[in-house]
């Protein structure tokens, strides 16, 4: 019978804990798209490369956009 309070506390304290707010890792509430892209692109599953290609041509075109608005502007 002494085994049954031990029990109920273990169990509250399973219960209490698995409530807990997590703080740790990121918040992909906060990441910008790029962030996920980048992250994305970082993993290793099939077709990652795929997302690091098309955010170095996204780069290039911004580079690019910025070099030709900065040559029309006085």
């Amino acid at each position: 019978m002494a085994q049954r309070p031990t029990l109920v506390a273990l169990g509250l304290v399973i219960v209490l804990s698995a409530c807990a707010a997590k703080t740790e890792g990121n918040n992909r509430d906060t990441m910008t798209q790029r962030q996920k892209d980048s992250v994305l692109g970082q993993s290793g599953i099939p077709g990652s490369q795929g997302v690091n290609s098309a955010l170095k041509a996204a780069d290039s075109v911004k580079a690019r956009q910025a070099q030709t608005d900065s040559a029309s502007n006085p």
